[in-house]
């Protein structure tokens, strides 16, 4: 079978690979090196799959289906390794095999969910419901001597990125600031330090047979709940964008999330801002003008 990345995959890395990166191209070798070491049966790569790995559809020797997923290093898929093989299933996919050196070269093979039955698929309030619930069960105590980085660590990189956006586009420059300044005292003290999925939202969240609703593809970073939270009150920023309420309906939103899984409610406030000031910044940097101009509005509201 020919294992071409889907667009979606090529156009993501496209925008965030180093110069000289060649893994795209020895993708296909890869995914058949896996595929056969494993003795696994291809259903189907899938379509458009995520932003930084190739998903490929599989069955186990003994018939049973899994998902084989192939990330590049950049994508840390050993700290996704680590943080699926900490929560042992509870909330989150499981691994369906462990080997680190088979990770170390960005291979996982994992439980099969429904890739097509996603949280966003139901109607707004009941997938937030829905999602906050898979969420509150990922938040668990780090493992001792963990591998994973700090919100502090992730953040401070992402801020040196924005201040330098903020420079080249100064229209973008108030915004920034406030974003910074809301990152300075977050980080000061935070009132917890947490296992985060890292980059969670609606469309993480996958229907399964183990449990109803299941997260995946986390990029796990240790901090405050309200850092985790943040990127689900933006879900679905293009309707709130398309509402006359949707400021007002923003807020609300907020309001309920940090109120049902009992975060500060300024401190979801701050990471909100933060984390969509930082998302605006990164698209207009790479020429993706409408996602930033949504996100960027999205931010001024908060």
């Amino acid at each position: 079978m020919a294992f071409e990345p889907p667009r979606r995959l090529v156009r993501a890395l496209g925008e965030t690979a180093p110069d000289g990166d060649d893994w795209l191209e020895k993708l296909p070798g890869a995914a058949e090196r896996a595929v056969a070491l494993r003795e696994l049966t291809v259903e189907r790569v899938q379509v458009p799959g995520g932003r930084s790995s190739l998903v490929v559809l599989v069955r186990t020797a003994d018939g049973t289906p899994a998902v084989l997923k192939l990330a590049p290093r950049r994508a840390r898929p050993e700290s996704e390794r680590a943080a699926l093989a900490h929560w042992g299933g509870l909330g989150a996919v499981q691994l369906l095999g462990d080997d680190a050196a088979e990770v170390m070269e960005g291979v996982l093979l994992l439980e099969r969910l429904h890739p097509d039955v996603s949280v966003r698929s139901l109607p707004e309030s009941k997938a937030l419901l829905e999602a906050a619930g898979t969420l509150r069960r990922l938040w668990v105590e780090p493992p001792a001597g963990h591998p994973f980085e700090t919100v502090a660590e992730r953040t401070g990189r992402q801020a040196e990125a924005m201040r330098a956006g903020a420079v080249a586009e100064p229209e973008v420059a108030p915004l920034v600031d406030a974003a910074l300044a809301a990152r300075e005292e977050l980080v000061g003290a935070p009132p917890e330090q947490r296992l985060l999925h890292g980059t969670f939202r609606q469309s993480k969240v996958l229907a399964g047979d183990r449990m109803p609703w299941l997260a995946v593809g986390p990029d796990p970073v240790v901090g405050e709940s309200a850092f985790d939270l943040a990127r689900l009150v933006r879900d679905r920023v293009e309707d709130l964008i398309a509402q006359p309420s949707g400021a007002s309906t923003t807020r609300r939103r907020v309001k309920r999330l940090a109120e049902s899984l009992e975060v500060d409610q300024e401190r979801l406030r701050g990471w909100t801002l933060f984390r969509a000031v930082e998302s605006g910044v990164r698209a207009r940097r790479v020429g993706r003008e409408k996602d930033a101009e949504l996100l960027l509005e999205f931010a001024s509201w908060l």
